[in-house]
């Protein structure tokens, strides 16, 4: 049977024009599969935060959030910058990626000529070296999912959770979170794909300024690792399934949340059925 694929949307109405901030949206109003939804104003997902003006920064303050979780490791942070500090949120890292790997994904993205990248990445080894992370971060990362659910669970509410780019480690500790809430499988992929709108991709920049450093089949080689393809999410859904047998275990032995810690998520996050 062939899966109909989330539609990507352009500009939402009253989503945010932030300056510098890509991939920002308010996950609030997702369906669960018992008819509740989740609450607008609670959780959140962006790029990093490292760029934000001075509006940028005055609406994320106005959002009164709790906490915001970094996702991104030492050489992002290096590339990037640390966050703009906001009064009154806690900042919690959680790198989802080892350092070795990511200096070696920006050195990839930003230095690889062409027949570098084209032995790296052509005849679909882009695609694949996305969902095999994908794969990775659900098998590996269960600690860092663990403490995000717990966290939130207790005191970390409203929370925004970012990476680089908002749409891979972010992306999947959203849905992971969405899934202990309930959501609809579909509803999450939907959220997911709107990180691959024009307007919310992260902006690839190379070391040289020569045309060839951006030319069209560089740029074609390098977009696999910067789409938001739902496959890329079904091969981590598919992981939970073939490792745990089901999102309810995954969720209570994979990443330890008692039936009790899951329903105070619930309470935090969904409104009344």
């Amino acid at each position: 049977m062939t899966q109909q694929l989330p539609q990507v949307q352009p500009f939402e109405p009253g989503e945010p024009e932030l300056a510098e901030v890509r991939n920002f949206r308010d996950v609030g109003g997702l369906p669960t599969t018992d008819g509740r939804a989740v609450r607008p104003g609670t959780l959140f997902r962006s790029g990093h935060l490292a760029d934000a003006t001075e509006s940028d920064a005055a609406f994320l303050s106005g959002l009164g959030l709790h906490t915001i979780f970094d996702f991104r490791n030492a050489a992002d942070a290096r590339i990037e910058g640390p966050d703009v500090e906001l009064p009154g949120v806690r900042n919690v890292n959680i790198p989802l990626s080892d350092p070795a790997d990511g200096k070696e994904f920006w050195r990839m993205v930003r230095e690889g000529d062409l027949d570098t990248l084209r032995g790296l990445l052509g005849d679909g080894k882009a695609a694949e070296r996305m969902t095999s992370s994908y794969r990775r971060m659900i098998v590996e990362r269960t600690v860092e999912h663990s403490r995000v659910l717990h966290s939130l669970a207790e005191d970390s509410v409203p929370a925004l959770m970012h990476c680089a780019a908002g749409k891979d480690r972010a992306g999947l500790s959203i849905a992971i979170t969405l899934l202990a809430l309930g959501v609809e499988r579909g509803a999450i992929e939907a959220d997911y794909v709107k990180s691959d709108a024009p307007h919310r991709r992260y902006k690839v920049r190379r070391s040289s300024t020569a045309p060839e450093a951006m030319a069209p089949e560089v740029m074609e080689l390098l977009s696999p690792l910067f789409d938001a393809r739902v496959e890329y999410l079904r091969a981590a859904f598919e992981t939970i399934d073939a490792t745990w047998g089901s999102v309810d275990v995954y969720l209570a032995e994979g990443l330890k949340l008692a039936p009790a810690t899951r329903e105070r998520l619930r309470e935090r996050f969904l409104t009344e059925a």
